[in-house]
């Protein structure tokens, strides 16, 4: 593909190269090499950026020139998102059902699904049009799914539960698992609490690999329209979660945890049930969060607090050794 041709696609700028140069493909900006095309987003990055060997390279409006020909937008990473899929096609899934498929006579299916090998639909499951199931999926009776759901390997929708249009199931997620509630009788055991309220899952959700949203002991648990839930995510019974929040990869929310809006969870948050984290906030890794969290916050550390702070304290801590020793020596 020509250089310009890209430009054109991305709407980005063409500096310092040639609309007749040909790229073959994408690659980080230190892995770049002739007729690939590059970016730069992080600043963390802006060294290799002006070593990178690759033919392009997507920036800035504002950011320095360098030797490379460079493709200027507002938005490199998005644009340079949008470069990934002028050269990698993903695959195709013709309509069909599968011979080993096993569909319930009660189930609908809208118009053009592929049903892929040993998929299971039980009874009364409702599915609307272009859905693509692809082999051992498992759709528990009574589900509820819209248009355009695409369900990866070994993904499972539990009994009961609703799913909007453009849901997407990567390769072992689970909606609507049991919710951990047990409950002590007098003699000790743990007994079992029926989880008997549903997942629901609006518009444009992906749950991915191995993430599980569970079922609520009543009431439901629900996840907004736009909201992303990463890889080994938990989330726990009767929790909801706002529009276009991110979970990130091992967060988990224990049962009835409220999450708002534009919400990021990093990687490895914990938030204890019960908890309320505002709109538009925003917890860095590995934040353990017992209490509610106010809108816009920026939160770090265990138990949570505000991130300047963490930081002004992590750097204290780094120097605990030194302060101790003074103290001693001044004691004595």
């Amino acid at each position: 593909m020509r250089l310009g041709e890209i430009a054109s696609a991305l709407g980005a700028r063409l500096e310092n190269g040639s609309p007749e140069t040909i790229v073959t493909g994408v690659a980080g900006v230190e892995q770049a090499g002739p007729g690939q095309i590059t970016f730069l987003a992080n600043p963390k990055y802006a060294a290799a950026a002006r070593k990178t060997q690759a033919s392009a390279i997507i920036l800035s409006e504002d950011f320095p020139a360098v030797p490379t020909a460079m493709l200027r937008t507002r938005d490199p990473y998005g644009a340079f998102a949008r470069s990934i899929e002028l050269f990698y096609k993903a695959p195709s899934y013709p309509p069909g059902v599968h011979p080993t498929s096993v569909i319930h006579p009660s189930a609908k299916i809208g118009a053009d699904p592929h049903i892929g090998p040993y998929v299971v639909i039980d009874e009364g499951v409702e599915i609307g049009h272009h859905a693509v199931l692809l082999a051992h999926v498992v759709i528990y009776r009574a589900a509820k799914i819209g248009d355009n759901f695409f369900a990866h390997a070994h993904a499972v929708v539990r009994e009961h539960c609703r799913l909007g249009d453009h849901v997407t199931l990567q390769n072992g997620a689970i909606v609507g698992c049991d919710g951990f509630g047990f409950v002590k009788d007098k003699a000790g055991y743990w007994s079992k609490i029926v989880q008997s309220g549903p997942a629901v899952l609006e518009d444009e959700v992906e749950v991915q690999a191995n993430a599980c949203v569970d079922r609520a002991s009543v009431g439901e648990t629900h996840i907004a329209r736009g909201t992303k839930i990463d890889n080994l995510v938990q989330v726990g019974h009767g929790s909801s979660v706002g529009q276009d929040t991110l979970l990130c990869a091992q967060v988990g929310l224990a049962g009835s945890t409220a999450v708002g809006n534009r919400v990021i969870l990093a990687g490895q948050v914990g938030v204890a049930g019960h908890c309320r984290i505002g709109d538009g906030a925003l917890a860095t890794a590995q934040t353990g969060i017992p209490n509610d969290v106010p809108a816009g916050q920026i939160v770090s550390g265990y138990p949570a607090i505000e991130n300047k702070r963490w930081l002004k304290c992590a750097a204290i801590f780094a120097r605990l050794p030194e302060i101790a020793k003074l103290i001693r020596t001044r004691s004595d």
